[in-house]
């Protein structure tokens, strides 16, 4: 266990929980639902009961057999071993408690992606900063997650829910997909928020790029920071 608290493995703990979250989901009997992380399976008997079919991956070979084991009898569920983000998996709707570790990861794969909408939990943290607007609390991620989804906290979770209990309280966040983009642009816009002290001008300057500007990558809006990502590949 202590292996798994490391990589940010928190498992929910509350049937509570877990109904509200598919619930949030709204699941029609044609969907496919993606769930990332099996985990324990607290989510897989409810996803099956709403969904035409349901895809569960888990990379913890223990997780995976206890998992094959336990939901053998649920006819509507495919359980894969390995990690979904290097996965070529086509889904409806993404229902998941990610690992916190995995947070950045499954943002960065979504937005490469059509489907129709998600409901993940993520840590507080993270949700702040997937959320941020405007200012210099927005990230890279902001920007890629803000440009390419319409999104809205949807409940608060307190880390009381968890076994082994996090340090910090969880967000669930409902994420609707309105467009995706390439991976090359995904790579510019991190590598131009690895320079976002600088402005503008000089940071046009490091791709070989002529930008007259002295904002910087708070000022500047989502479009336009994926427009500056555009040029540079």
């Amino acid at each position: 266990m202590s292996k798994r608290h490391a990589l940010g493995q928190h498992f929910l703990t509350s049937d509570l929980v877990a109904k509200s979250i598919v619930s949030l989901a709204n699941i029609k009997k044609t969907d496919t639902v993606l769930e990332v992380g099996t985990g324990k399976g607290i989510l897989v008997p409810y996803l099956c009961r709403k969904a035409k079919s349901v895809i569960s991956v888990e990379k913890d070979s223990v997780l995976y057999d206890e998992a094959k084991s336990k939901f053998s009898y649920l006819k509507n569920l495919v359980l894969e071993r390995g990690d979904a983000f290097e996965m070529d998996v086509d889904f409806d709707i993404l229902v998941s408690n990610l690992p916190y570790s995995e947070s950045r990861n499954a943002i960065e794969w979504l937005v490469q992606r059509e489907f129709s909408h998600a409901i993940v939990m993520v840590q507080k943290e993270f949700a702040q900063k997937l959320l941020a607007k405007k200012g210099k609390g927005r990230r890279a991620i902001s920007v890629l997650a803000s440009y390419c989804f319409d999104m809205e906290q949807l409940l608060d979770v307190k880390k009381s829910n968890f076994q082994p209990m996090p340090q910090v309280d969880s967000v669930v966040i409902g994420i609707k997909c309105r467009k995706k983009i390439p991976k090359e642009v995904l790579l510019a816009v991190n590598k131009l928020f690895s320079f976002k002290r600088k402005t503008i001008r000089n940071i046009a300057k490091q791709f070989g790029l002529e930008i007259d500007s002295d904002k910087r990558l708070e000022d500047l809006s989502d479009g336009e920071i994926i427009g500056i990502a555009k040029k540079i590949i």
